[in-house]
């Protein structure tokens, strides 16, 4: 079957042109390895730039599982564990990575992907013993799980419960871009990297082939990090190809304009489905939609378009999601929503 187009997810595509000319420019340039060449340190002077913070240590890493478990497993003594929403990344879709390091993630319920200092309280209030893990990380990512954002007061609020309980604040930025320019946007990566002890910024679903870019800004958790990398199979030996790749896209202002595009033409299906009357799951706010359709409809549009059904509401109704990317052209979006008119109709 041939399907106009996929929105499956925002890395179905290959890379930015720009990205592969520069891997080309550079095929036969030799450096040193393991993130020791001069692509990696330029790329490093830029991220510390536009985050504000030259204290920050920055590394790169192939993807965001590899990110998360290294990261994780870093901060954790083996009695320790991290608290995230029930519908995060680290619990539902990294087969167990967190886990499979000796720690336990505390989950919490959350119908819009966001968690609350009032829910981080109540599992410190619950973990009172030595007979139970010892929570000591929050996990959260922007955009969350669902698409939805955290806004600059929500962020700060939980920024400020973590140093109150002495808990280290970690940010999945997977899918960050597509959250510092979404409409409602109001946090900055400066601000981000004030308010959190370790983020990182998402490059593979947002026009790099692969990598993902850790930035540690406590200082008390920047020391032998790289020791942590080496063992678990995360320095890569040929680094440059992530520098050269963060280099791109943070020579100026490649990185937003890559995410403000997918942002725009998730506005596009935004509109048309709630011109058809349909709803979702939860407003939407960035690239990854959850809407609720017929399943009828949906049977009919998965003849045409690629997509997941994520799960059944009704017997009649289903939510699917839809992910645009940097490379979604407008003519795809604008004719799915003239399809799903039709069948409105």
């Amino acid at each position: 079957m041939t399907l106009k187009h996929q929105f499956f997810n925002d890395y179905s595509e290959g890379a930015h042109p720009r990205i592969l000319e520069a891997l080309i420019k550079t095929n036969l340039q030799q450096e040193p390895g393991y993130g020791e060449d001069s692509f990696c340190e330029q790329a490093i002077t830029l991220i510390k730039q536009k985050i504000a913070n030259p204290a920050a240590m920055v590394h790169f890493f192939s993807g965001g599982t590899q990110a998360n478990l290294v990261m994780l497993a870093s901060l954790l003594k083996p009695y320790e564990a991290v608290i995230a929403a029930k519908t995060g990344h680290i619990y539902i879709y990294e087969t167990g990575a967190i886990e499979a390091t000796g720690h336990k993630v505390i989950t919490l319920e959350s119908s819009d992907g966001k968690i609350t200092p009032e829910q981080i309280k109540a599992v410190l209030t619950e973990h009172n013993t030595y007979h139970m893990v010892k929570p000591r990380v929050v996990y959260i990512s922007q955009t969350t799980e669902l698409g939805t954002l955290y806004s600059k007061h929500e962020l700060t609020a939980i920024s400020e419960c973590c140093k109150q309980h002495d808990l280290y604040l970690y940010l999945d930025g997977a899918r960050l871009g597509f959250a510092l320019t979404a409409q409602l946007a109001d946090l900055t990566l400066a601000d981000i990297s004030r308010l959190t002890d370790v983020f990182f910024i998402g490059g593979t679903k947002n026009g790099a082939l692969l990598g993902e870019a850790i930035i540690i800004n406590n200082p008390q958790l920047q020391e032998n990090f790289r020791y942590h990398m080496k063992q678990r199979g995360a320095l890569l030996a040929k680094g440059r190809l992530l520098g050269i790749q963060f280099l791109e896209l943070f020579r100026d202002e490649l990185y937003f304009d890559l995410a403000r595009h997918a942002n725009l033409m998730a506005d596009i299906l935004i509109s048309g489905i709630q011109t058809c009357g349909y709803r979702f799951v939860v407003a939407p706010t960035s690239n990854l939609l959850l809407p609720i359709l017929p399943n009828d409809i949906i049977e009919k549009l998965q003849t045409m378009y690629g997509f997941f059904i994520r799960y059944k509401i009704s017997p009649t109704e289903s939510v699917i999601r839809l992910i645009t990317s940097w490379a979604t052209p407008e003519t795809a979006v604008t004719e799915f929503v003239q399809d799903l008119k039709k069948l409105a109709h």
